[in-house]
């Protein structure tokens, strides 16, 4: 996680005219944890990341730098450019190319080739030993369907009440409004590409977000880690 991204989390929570107490309780973390998140002192879970942006209304796109409310500054950005939201996006992404989430304790994430309005989001992802999509052990949920297959490593799958240990080859798919958590319980790295089909298209009926406005009070229900992330991926424009 970049002190790029943690100021963008931070220019997205002021232009809501969020505190960090409300935002904190929002989300059930404390303030101190959101205020060294955006000064790149620490990085989220997966989790706490999920919620944070679904909370806020941030773009994953936009947090690295390469969503169309980015293309004002994209020089001064250490991601590379897609180009502007009207052009044709490039058939092709280098490796080296590949935008990246670091994430508390062993996770990255890698944004593959996308294009403006495509159907599905895709990442390359990797878990270190040890590493889960939630320290706190909660699932998330989202808006889609999740395709995933496993390159290397070993991943315990949490789905539901149900258990699956995943082994190099091994795929999967599933309605991601399901309750699920991802664990490398295993000794080395896991990697595998990830696609989560559809929520885009549902994302374009869904209202703004908790938060999206300066008169959101302190009391309001508060945000589970994690809940419907993805439908928030794309929301921020500038």
């Amino acid at each position: 996680m970049t002190a790029d991204i943690g100021a963008r989390l931070r220019d997205a929570r002021l232009q809501r005219g969020l505190s960090l107490r409300s935002v904190a309780q929002s989300l059930g973390v404390s303030a101190s944890l959101i205020s060294q998140v955006e000064t790149g002192k620490t990085q989220p879970s997966v989790s706490t990341l999920y919620a944070l942006v679904s909370h806020l209304g941030v773009s994953i796109d936009d947090l690295l730098g390469v969503g169309p409310a980015a293309s004002a500054d994209q020089e001064s950005l250490d991601t590379p450019a897609f180009g502007d939201a009207d052009e044709l996006q490039p058939a092709v992404q280098r490796a080296n190319e590949n935008p990246v989430l670091e994430m508390e304790n062993g996770v990255r994430w890698e944004r593959l080739a996308i294009g403006e309005g495509g159907p599905a989001d895709a990442l390359l992802v990797t878990y270190a030993p040890g590493a889960t999509s939630s320290i706190e052990g909660k699932a998330m949920r989202h808006s889609g369907v999740e395709y995933a297959y496993l390159l290397e490593g070993e991943l315990t799958l949490q789905l539901g009440f149900d258990t699956h240990v995943l082994h190099p080859g091994d795929s999967l798919q599933f309605d991601s409004v399901r309750p699920h958590l991802y664990s490398n319980l295993g000794s080395e790295p896991a990697r595998g590409v990830w696609f989560v089909v559809g929520r885009r298209h549902q994302n374009q009926a869904m209202p703004s977000p908790v938060g999206a406005t300066a008169d959101v009070r302190d009391d309001e229900t508060p945000l589970t880690s994690a809940v419907d992330v993805l439908q928030a991926m794309d929301r921020l424009r500038g």
